[in-house]
């Protein structure tokens, strides 16, 4: 992305009501990845996504799955 994406914290989502954020975590992350696939990086709702993944999971995470789609090995298959 070219733009400067200004971090904060998300907002609170009804998804998820417990402290623990590990599953929102994981699902923003997979959702910006699915929908980064169907509408592309610049889609406006893929951009809320990325925003709530980069501020919920540790980058130890992101690198770790970025790391693992670029292999092939991300534990669930994106479809084209």
């Amino acid at each position: 992305m070219s733009e400067e994406i200004k971090i904060e914290t998300a907002p609170f989502d009804a998804r998820f009501p417990n402290v623990n954020q590990t599953k929102r975590c994981w699902q923003n992350y997979y959702d910006y990845t699915k929908c980064v696939a169907a509408k592309g990086e610049e889609y406006a709702p893929c951009k809320q996504f990325f925003k709530a993944y980069v501020t919920l999971c540790p980058n130890e995470w992101i690198e770790k799955w970025d790391t693992q789609k670029d292999e092939g090995t991300f534990p669930i298959a994106e479809s084209s």
